[in-house]
């Protein structure tokens, strides 16, 4: 069995293997029951909580039907682990041959995590943001930011990156980072100006009230939803919901925890039938992403097991590869 670190994952990896390889587990499918939620109480402080995510596929990582895969992500979220200096959230994720269970690999959960994150996004962005779009504005500073920048300047010619956070120093952290790297990128301060002079807005945050107005976005926009995946968490408001033609990752997910959509819906601003498609209509083609240059397009995701399959078979077979 393949032990496989985030250094592992980041060196076997890349945004445009990645991406298709997201690409072709939606458009083909997998097999994803609804992960299951554990509270673990504690005598002594907040209850953690236990995620199991499952999914399997009779295909690899480029579509070869005679090759099959299981998989779990075990995910741990601990409230309290802040005060020890350690992540909230901790994982790994178990690739299985699909035939046998045969144990084939454990990987790092929260690197895996950020990478599918992410190349979800640049996959939908792929359908929904303008072809020429060049400047993206990040709202959230935190782990996920960076892989944000560089999955969405893998499918558009990105010249802009600006970074927006309420602490400013994690902001211009990660502006540092990107720009280490080659980017084209900076720490803002006026979130709404960043906004309107944007083509794409990305936000990768715990916000319970809304940090994209709608009245703000231009014409073209493309509004990336990733960081409120409950019902009571939002980051976007009712008008930017209103203005955009909307899209999800997965339906039933995200109808159900994303708050940017769950709120606007029980508040009777829009119904069910104003989230148009989601990624198994765009990459299966039963639905049309963005029709015009001018219209607004949002992406709200709540991330989905069937992701987390596409990247730990894509990183094992890269890793056998390597190894060969």
């Amino acid at each position: 069995m393949k032990l496989v670190s985030p250094a592992d994952v980041d060196g076997l990896l890349n945004w445009p293997d990645m991406i298709n390889a997201i690409e072709t587990a939606f458009r083909q499918g997998v097999i994803q029951p609804v992960r299951h939620h554990h509270t673990v109480d504690r005598p002594d402080g907040a209850a953690s909580t236990l995620l199991l995510m499952p999914a399997w596929s009779d295909f690899d990582a480029l579509g070869d039907s005679s090759k099959g895969y299981m998989g779990v992500k075990i995910v741990t979220v601990s409230p309290d682990n802040g005060a020890i200096a350690k992540p909230a959230v901790m994982g790994v994720y178990l690739l299985l041959d699909g035939k046998t269970g045969e144990p084939k690999a454990l990987i790092d959960g929260q690197r895996l995590t950020t990478w599918r994150t992410a190349g979800a996004s640049a996959l939908a962005a792929r359908y929904l943001a303008r072809d020429d779009a060049s400047k993206l504005v990040i709202l959230g500073a935190g782990a996920l930011s960076g892989f944000l920048a560089r999955a969405h300047s893998a499918v558009r010619p990105i010249r802009e990156i600006s970074i927006w956070n309420r602490n400013i120093d994690n902001a211009r952290k990660v502006a540092a980072d990107l720009v280490a790297d080659g980017f084209n990128a900076k720490a803002v301060t006026d979130k709404d100006a960043a906004i309107a002079d944007a083509d794409i807005v990305a936000a990768g945050t715990l916000s319970t009230e809304p940090l994209i107005l709608g009245r703000h976005l231009k014409k073209g926009a493309h509004v990336d939803l990733i960081g409120a995946f409950t019902p009571t968490m939002r980051e976007s408001d009712d008008e930017c919901v209103k203005r955009a033609r909307v899209f999800v990752d997965t339906r039933d997910g995200a109808l159900k925890e994303g708050g940017d959509l769950v709120q606007p819906i029980k508040a009777g601003v829009i119904s069910d039938s104003h989230v148009i498609g989601d990624l198994f209509d765009l990459t299966r083609g039963t639905v049309k992403g963005r029709e015009s240059p001018d219209e607004i397009t949002l992406f709200k995701s709540v991330g989905a097991a069937l992701e987390d399959l596409a990247g730990g078979i894509l990183i094992y077979e890269k890793a056998i590869a390597a190894s060969a």
